[in-house]
């Protein structure tokens, strides 16, 4: 992902008349492989985390939280005078904890029920949390259909994952867990090229500002880059300094450091101007391979690539 997300990024700026068609499509792609990947989830797993919720709750917190304030004030230090563009940033950092950060979890020897609780609570509630989100910190500078809004949020993401984990519980205890053994995969090779599609197709609206850029162009994806980096920061620092065991640290940077970016474009583009998209969808040019880099510091703190 580190090298494919910015080539999908490339063709969707260079074709974009291809790809533009298939963005009403989109947000069914979307759910689709949110239940793909919710098969391989148990309500149990969310369940035994719960039970000691304090540094869930704390990341979440980070996550949910912190971190689109921050980002709103700086952002409206930066771009006060485009508020499509902070609009954008705040979106950014509003979404859910992406799902991919859990592969990156598992492999350098994370806390897999830890990061996936943190995952499926953040997704669970971003039909909610987003919509708020935005209306406390941008109400007084966009138009937003609050209702419309969580309905596609639950669509896309909500419900396809309580009905995937949903799925998989019913396999584990009326079969041999075949949700997870063989649905899931056979499903996932389609979800991986949607994926694909989906980044592609979303990043059609970057086409123009990308094809001429300016010095505000230029300045949010530099913007982008330093706050994304920092978020990976925040969770390392946070778990080392609560003197957390090597697991949860890993899980901490990847949670706090990675989002949903996909889910961010598609609610970009339905409900926002291009210029809002922009900011979100640059950040798939810099997620993954932030991620990899942040593994090799992670390694030397004692994480272990998983099967080593």
């Amino acid at each position: 992902m580190a090298w494919i997300a910015p080539c999908c990024v490339a063709i969707g700026v260079a074709f974009p008349e291809v790809f533009a068609p298939v963005r009403a499509w989109v947000p069914a792609l979307f759910a689709f492989i949110t239940f793909q990947g919710a098969l391989n989830n148990r309500f149990s797993q969310v369940a035994a985390v719960f039970r000691r919720p304090a540094f869930l709750l704390l990341l979440l917190t980070i996550s949910t939280v912190v971190m689109p304030v921050v980002a709103y004030l700086f952002a409206m230090l930066c771009f006060a005078s485009d508020p499509d563009i902070v609009t954008g940033v705040v979106l950014e950092y509003s979404v859910p904890v992406a799902v991919v950060a859990y592969l990156w979890i598992g492999m350098y020897g994370g806390n897999r029920p830890l990061g996936l609780s943190a995952i499926l609570v953040s997704t669970v509630l971003a039909p909610f949390t987003i919509p708020l989100t935005l209306e406390a910190l941008m109400g007084a500078h966009i138009q937003l259909d609050v209702p419309a809004m969580m309905g596609q949020m639950a669509y896309m993401i909500a419900i396809p994952a309580v009905l995937g984990m949903a799925v998989n519980d019913a396999s584990h205890r009326w079969g041999d867990g075949w949700g997870e053994r063989r649905l899931s995969p056979a499903l996932g090779l389609a979800a991986k090229m949607l994926l694909v599609l989906i980044i592609t197709t979303n990043s059609t609206e970057m086409a123009d500002y990308l094809r001429h850029p300016t010095w505000e162009t230029l300045a949010v994806s530099l913007f982008i880059l330093v706050f994304a980096a920092s978020g990976f920061v925040w969770g390392l620092l946070v778990a080392r300094r609560m003197r957390r065991p090597v697991a949860d640290v890993v899980t901490a940077t990847y949670v706090t450091g990675m989002r949903n970016i996909s889910a961010g474009a598609v609610i970009a583009a339905q409900f926002f101007p291009g210029a809002t998209v922009f900011p979100v969808m640059v950040g798939t040019m810099f997620q993954q391979v932030l991620a990899g880099l942040m593994s090799r510091h992670l390694v030397r703190l004692g994480a272990v690539p998983e099967g080593e």
